[in-house]
């Protein structure tokens, strides 16, 4: 059969052996080697174009992470850091599993906080492997476990519970539910959720651990593949805590529960075996990527130090702060991301939380969303398949060797204060994630850290989502936090008006002045507006005024182009036909009669609250 002869689109089996002999690849072959110093001087070109006259072009192209890290434009192998290890051995950092080995993918796991025996049994017969429960008075209640687990193949399927106070109660009837089946105990997989330190966080109150310790002992020799513990940092990235500082409360807090079953007489191999960890993964792959590496070298160091070298078991949650309530269906996106990230950092189990969470009680199309993110990323991607992705990765490798070092920084100032029930007690860790929270807010307020669809690119006239009310969660302890809360609110204050009958709050957008910076100062003017839910009208060139009376506008932003005469008096004479506000954009000396200028770095939440409250607008 000669070529002309094959179907179309078929390919000729090559034989084994057979393979034509080629030249060695060599990736950007046809061009020409760069030097550091001419990639130096070609980024000194652009900045200058932008006005950068300096002799430090890389340094304005650095950023730094909450935990002062420094980010660098370019990374080489001049940055290399020392060699971390091999997959699946101490420490650890490249994941758990060995390369080689038969990879199976990570543990679908999926969150459920009211008893739902449909979504569960929709959940298992649609991808998930494992299941999360809230048990409590305000979540699933302990008389509604059995009904909810009763078509869950127990022996088959993971269950991690969260009960704060009433952990005992539910593990006493997650078993008992097992026994009256006939499943045998020790087939159990999954945890029974005992974390008094994270609930201690949670409520502020320090919480009594003996529970802890006699069913870590129990489940050590009556079910292997049970974990008593659970080490949840979720709250301190909840609180607005970094990184590192989620790390260093995890590695504080599983180090206490160690002296706790050490004291008990587990021995450290069957004690580090009773816990697992419970991390953040945000739209930041990288950062969750380096977050869940430096996790596991750290935690190989704590089970070095105690002669027992061992893995962590990691959960990795996406952020419930970076969702939104505004614009939800970009949390789709950020979850995607989230669990991109979870997935090749080498998360064990993985949870991506409806895009709808912030709003309320997740509906069937959000929960399959979520659980279809994973399933896509597991079967489409083939994510699982390489071990340790990442690896090799000059700023993988270097963000989680600074991170690791950072963490263990902040780890040892706990334990130098008594250790974590200590530190949460003394105000330490409520303080500095305060703090970092501080930090945080500031970032968002300016705009440096933007919130799609929030702070960036809002739709004023979106379709609202409504839920059912979520359970309420005990609270007296660290603070929850949400990144675009400070601009919701907001926009809550303009919709209210709206649906109350008035009409929404409106700026007119004047041109003043000639040139391209005009339609530059519009855009802007026009994207620092919106996103306090306030609509924006625009004057044609020099007719602010009879544009203004003739509007339903109440104040006026002035897009200042080049050189723009008389904005003093154009102030004036805007505020005498009735704007409450006069506010401008441009690049001149900001010494014209305005109320505000809206200018990079300002703080946009209040300058808008300010403009709202001259508006009148309810708060």
């Amino acid at each position: 059969m000669n070529s002309t002869d094959r179907a179309p689109h078929t390919v000729e089996r090559v034989e084994p052996g057979e393979l034509p002999e080629v030249e060695s690849l060599r990736l950007a072959a046809d061009f020409a080697t760069i030097s550091r110093a001419e990639w130096v001087s070609m980024v000194a070109g652009v900045l200058r174009k932008g006005g950068y006259d300096g002799d430090a072009p890389v340094k304005q192209l650095v950023t730094r992470t909450l935990d002062g890290i420094e980010v660098q434009p370019l990374y080489t192998a001049a940055q290399r850091p020392d060699p971390l290890g091999l997959p699946g051995v101490a420490p650890f950092t490249r994941g758990s599993r060995a390369a080689g080995a038969v990879p199976t993918g990570w543990d679908v796991r999926t969150h459920h906080a009211v008893a739902d025996p449909d979504a569960v049994r929709s959940d298992l017969g649609n991808g998930v492997t494992s299941l999360w429960l809230d048990i409590g008075e305000d979540q699933i209640g302990i008389d509604e476990l059995p009904g909810l687990v009763r078509d869950v193949p127990l022996d088959r399927t993971p269950v991690a519970l969260d009960a704060g106070e009433q952990s005992a109660d539910a593990a006493n009837m997650l078993v008992e539910v097992a026994r009256d089946r006939g499943t045998d105990v020790s087939g159990l997989a999954g945890t029974l959720g005992f974390d008094p330190l994270g609930l201690q966080a949670r409520t502020g109150t320090p919480r009594d651990a003996e529970d802890a310790s006699t069913w870590a002992q129990r489940c050590a020799h009556e079910a292997p593949r049970l974990r008593a513990l659970t080490v949840d940092a979720l709250g301190y990235h909840e609180a607005g805590g970094s990184d590192a500082q989620e790390l260093g409360c995890a590695l504080a807090t599983g180090v206490a529960y160690l002296r706790l079953l050490e004291d008990a007489g587990l021995p450290a191999q069957q004690a580090l075996s009773q816990l697992e960890f419970r991390y953040t993964a945000t739209a930041d792959q990288f950062a969750t990527i380096a977050k869940l590496r430096a996790a596991r070298m750290l935690w190989s160091r704590i089970g070095e130090l105690a002669d027992a070298p061992a893995g962590q078991r990691q959960h990795a949650v996406s952020s419930w702060s970076m969702t939104t309530r505004r614009d939800p269906w970009v949390n789709m996106l950020r979850g995607t991301l989230a669990c991109f990230g979870a997935g090749t950092g080498g998360a064990d189990a993985v949870t991506v939380l409806p895009f709808d969470a912030a709003i309320g009680r997740p509906d069937a199309f959000a929960r399959r969303i979520a659980r279809n993110t994973q399933t896509l990323l597991l079967e489409e991607s083939n994510l699982f398949r390489v071990v340790d992705p990442a690896g090799g990765s000059w700023y993988v490798e270097s963000l989680t060797r600074e991170l690791a070092a950072t963490a263990w920084a902040w780890f040892r100032r706990i334990e130098a204060v008594g250790g974590m029930a200590a530190a949460l007690a003394s105000g330490l860790i409520g303080d500095e994630l305060a703090a970092t929270a501080s930090r945080r807010d500031e970032q968002l307020a300016i705009r440096e850290q933007a919130v799609i669809g929030v702070s960036e690119f809002p739709m004023l006239d979106e379709r609202r989502l409504t839920r059912a009310a979520l359970p309420h969660r005990a609270g007296g302890g660290l603070p929850r936090r949400r990144d675009s809360e400070m601009y919701e609110v907001l926009r809550d204050r303009c919709d209210a008006q709206s649906a109350a009958g008035g009409s929404r709050p409106t700026v007119l957008l004047a041109p003043v002045g000639s040139g391209p910076e005009v339609a530059a100062a519009l855009t802007c003017a026009s994207g620092a507006l919106q996103p306090g839910g306030i609509a924006v009208a625009r004057a044609s060139a020099d007719g602010a005024i009879d544009a203004f009376v003739g509007s339903d506008a109440t104040a006026v932003c002035l897009c200042l182009g080049d050189e723009p005469a008389g904005v003093s008096e154009l102030a004036t004479a805007l505020r005498d036909v009735g704007a409450v506000r006069v506010l401008a954009v441009g690049t001149q000396a900001q010494d014209a009669a305005v109320d505000a200028w809206l200018t990079a770095g300002v703080h946009l939440p209040g300058l808008l609250t300010d403009l709202l409250d001259a508006m009148g607008v309810p708060a």
